[in-house]
This record gives C-alpha cells, sequence and structure tokens, in this order.
C-alpha cells in the first residue's frame, strides 16, 4: 500500500465509521452467525501474493461484518454495555500511526507524561484523595492481578527473591473475595501460584453485599490456623448485580488486621463523577489499591483500565527489573516514572491518548449529563418491572443495571420459571433489535438489561420491554396449546 492509497482508504474507511455509528441500530446487535460460518468462508491458507486493499476491505464488508456482535448498538444491554466515543476513535488512530510503546519515558515522552496527566484528571473528576497514583492496564482483570502482587509484596516474606514453591517457611497465604466478586480476582490468585482454594468466598447478604462480620470471621479462623491473611477485595458495583460492598466497614477489618483492601470499581465506580452518586465510593481513600475501567462507562474504546494505588513503591517492588539495555540517565536521576516497572507488560500502548481526547472532548459536565441519563433509564426500566405482575425484580438497582425475571401468576415452579427466563432472553435477543444477558442468582435464572451506551435512549429500553412482555405472552399462548 502506498500513501495515496492508504489516504484513499482512509476517507473511505472514516466515512463509513462515521455512517456506522449515525445509524448502528440497521444491524442485528446480536450476531445471528452460527459456528464456524466465518471461518469457513476465509482461506485456511495464507494468501502467496499480495492482496489488493479493495478485496480485503469487501471481504470486511461482506464476510467480517456479518459476524459482529455490535458493542455500539443502542440496543446493546448484556453483560456492561459500553461505547467507543467518536472521539476516543480517532485517538485510536493517532496512536496506530505513532506506534510507540511507552515502556520507558525516553521512548515517547509524551506517552508517559500524558498518562501522568490524564489519570489524575480522572482521579480528580472521582473525587479521590491526592494521595492516589495511577497506571492504565488493558483491564481490570490485569489490574487486580498486580493489585495482589503489590498486596503479596506488602508481606515482606520475599516471594519476588525466593518464590513459593518448596518453602517451608512460608504460610498459606489468604486472599478474601465475597461470592460475587469477579472471577478474574479468583483467576489473579490462581495465576500468581497461591491457589483457588486459598481465595475464600465470603457470603453475601440478601442485597448481594459482603457480609463485613463473616469476612473478619473467616480472617481470624484463618489466622487461629496459622495462615496469612493478606488481601481483601470489595467491590463497588458487582458484576451480577451492581452491588456495593460496605468498603467503610471492611476498611475498618482490614486495617485492624493490617491487609491490603483492593476496591473493585471496574464497572460501578465512574458513577462517582456525579455529586450524588460520590457515596459509593466511600471507604476508598482507606484501601491500598482501586480499579475502574474507562472502557466501560466511559465512553472509551477497548481497552483502558486504569488502577490506582497508594503506595506505587510497594506495586514497583513487586515489578520492577532493569537490565542494562533499558538504562537511561533519566532513570538513573529518578527524574522521571516509567511505567514498565508498575506491571508486567514491558510493551504498553499508548492507551492514555483516547482516555485524554475523550475526558477533553465531554469534560465533567458531560460525562455527568450521560451517566445520569443512564442511572435514571435504569430506575425508569425497574419501575416498569416492579409494577408489572409478570416480572419481579431480582436486586436492588444503584446504577444502570437491572436484574430481574419473568414471574406470571401462577408460576411457583422454580425450574419452569428458570426455563422460562431462558426462552425469553433467547427470543428476545434472536430478534436482533436487543441483546440482553444473564446470571443466576441464588438458583434463579435472571436477566440483566445494562445500560451504559452512549446511544441508547428511553425508546431503545420501551422496545426491549415491549420485547420482554411479548415473549412472556407467546409463552403463555404455547403453554395452553400444549
Amino acid at each position: 500500500m502506498n500513501l495515496e492509497q492508504f489516504r484513499q482508504y482512509g476517507h473511505e474507511m472514516i466515512d463509513w465509521i462515521a455512517d456506522y455509528l449515525s445509524h448502528p441500530e440497521r444491524y442485528p446487535v446480536l450476531s445471528p452467525t452460527q459456528p464456524g460460518e466465518i471461518k469457513g468462508q476465509l482461506p485456511s491458507a495464507p494468501p502467496e501474493q499480495p492482496e489488493t486493499m479493495a478485496a480485503i476491505w469487501q471481504d470486511f464488508q461482506q464476510i467480517i461484518l456479518s459476524g459482529i456482535t455490535h458493542w455500539n448498538h443502542p440496543g446493546f444491554m448484556a453483560y456492561f454495555a459500553n461505547t467507543a466515543a467518536p472521539p476516543g476513535i480517532l485517538a485510536e488512530l493517532l496512536a496506530a500511526a505513532l506506534n510507540v510503546n511507552g515502556m520507558l519515558w525516553r521512548t515517547s515522552p509524551a506517552a508517559t507524561e500524558l498518562e501522568e496527566v490524564t489519570l489524575d484528571w480522572l482521579r480528580q473528576l472521582l473525587g479521590l484523595s491526592d494521595e492516589w497514583q495511577g497506571v492504565i492496564t488493558d483491564s481490570a482483570s490485569m489490574s487486580s492481578l498486580l493489585a495482589i502482587a503489590a498486596a503479596r509484596e506488602a508481606t515482606n516474606l520475599a516471594v519476588r527473591t525466593l518464590g513459593m514453591s518448596g518453602r517451608d517457611d512460608l504460610p498459606r497465604l489468604r486472599l478474601y473475595i465475597s461470592d460475587q466478586t469477579h472471577s478474574s480476582v479468583e483467576k489473579g490468585a490462581i495465576t500468581l501460584g497461591l491457589g483457588q482454594e486459598n481465595a475464600i468466598k465470603i457470603p453475601t447478604d440478601e442485597q448481594f453485599q459482603m457480609r463485613p462480620e463473616l469476612l473478619e470471621a473467616a480472617i481470624q479462623a484463618d489466622i487461629n490456623a496459622g495462615h496469612r491473611p493478606f488481601f481483601v477485595c470489595a467491590t463497588v458495583g458487582t458484576t451480577s448485580t451492581t452491588s456495593i460492598d460496605p468498603v467503610p466497614a471492611v476498611a475498618e477489618i482490614t486495617a485492624r488486621y493490617g491487609l491490603w483492601l483492593h476496591v473493585d470499581g471496574a464497572y460501578g465506580g465512574a458513577a462517582a463523577i456525579l455529586p450524588e452518586m460520590r457515596h459509593i465510593l466511600a471507604g476508598t481513600d482507606k484501601a491500598d489499591s482501586f480499579v475502574v475501567n474507562p472502557h466501560k462507562w466511559l465512553l472509551t474504546p477497548l481497552d483502558c483500565s486504569t488502577l490506582y494505588v497508594r503506595r506505587p513503591d510497594i506495586l514497583k517492588n513487586a515489578f520492577s527489573i532493569l537490565p542494562e539495555y533499558l538504562r537511561s540517565a533519566e532513570t538513573d536521576a529518578q527524574a522521571v516514572i516509567n511505567y514498565m516497572d508498575y506491571g508486567v507488560q514491558l510493551g504498553r500502548r499508548f492507551r492514555a491518548l483516547k482516555l485524554w481526547f475523550v475526558l477533553r472532548s465531554y469534560g465533567q459536565s458531560g460525562l455527568q449529563q450521560f451517566l445520569r441519563h443512564h442511572i435514571e433509564m435504569a430506575q425508569t426500566f425497574a419501575r416498569w418491572v416492579d409494577e408489572s405482575p409478570q416480572f419481579e425484580r431480582l436486586a436492588p438497582t444503584p446504577l444502570s443495571t437491572v436484574c430481574f425475571r419473568a414471574s406470571p401468576p401462577g408460576v411457583e415452579n422454580e425450574e419452569t420459571l428458570n426455563a422460562l427466563n431462558e426462552m425469553v432472553m433467547n427470543r428476545v435477543n434472536e430478534r436482533g433489535q436487543v441483546f440482553l444477558s444473564h446470571t443466576k442468582l441464588r438458583g434463579r435464572y435472571t436477566l440483566r438489561l445494562a445500560i451504559g451506551n452512549l446511544f441508547t435512549q428511553e425508546s431503545h429500553i420501551a422496545e426491549a420491554w415491549a420485547q420482554l412482555q411479548e415473549a412472556v405472552g407467546d409463552w403463555k399462548i404455547e403453554r395452553l396449546r400444549d
């Protein structure tokens, strides 16, 4: 490809993206593609000769696009809905063109210093104190893994140098999560060699919030058994229900026992940008680490997760290795931050650029406007559920996700209700205008409607509600026929 061709197709693709973002609802939100269908349309071997961009672009539109589930669709209300907003998309284009690796300050000073500034802006927007220092990672899974590693470093058990295998002097290290904590924290424990059995799940209450008294009891029992508690994860906006753990009470316990407290606000933490929602981060300033994902509810394209720590020296001690080929005068003078020292990866994409574009393009007021709108729509949908004799809500709705199920009068068998709700979700999803996901709460098949897309309006949640009611009506008719 020469640069004239690059210019030609660049214009064409930007025009296509603009058209796509103006009408994403023209596509079915959930791809109707069957397993193997895309792969079957692609050659099994790489091309021997160069192919034209015209051919590649045609195959993208005719083959690849048919297998896309459209996260930018206003009817995407599954998992945690998100948006790649136009400013962030443009920033990704520039980041790809610059192709910098921000491992050291000197490998692109702007990448490092923009990350420092942008993360401090986000810290201020969230109302966190100036004790916190941030680092951008790819996902909350990685951010939480880094937090666990930092917590292990803080135990002063020389795991960095001596490892864990075969040591008679090392007690069993225990970390504590709730039965609603995201699976990535447990996976982090597995990855770091702590073992899945040492990730202790604390039961939650009827609001699906961690029970502090049971947390303390578990910690004390482990101490009595000769184990070493070292890490607790509290969540602000759990994955299944978006419940908010009692962080202040948990922080009191972790302080009393000298444990590292990690607050997972990957989804829910963003809501603290709203003054009326600032309370959800109560107690977080007593934590040791905190994660929020701009790529979830802050309009930033995947991937962009922000990990904040109050003691960055511990995180750095857990990971910093400085071979001679990475030394520099600025590093030796301790005049700069080298972000490679604060995580696993040496190679680091210029993720700060897209977050900077988004924060500047929307500003505090713009971010507050769309966050508030999403929460209001979720409350509206929750009210529709509460007022309907055909449905019931199964969890509180503190943020922008509603957990509910169809529960027609006279249907009390749980297996029947579970099968009904699975059928209702599949039938709605198959129509292509709305995409919902599910979870299980206390054994009950639970539908989730998650609002997080910039383009979602009340008309879209009204359409989802109409389709849900229609699906339940169809089930009743089919049941009578049977």
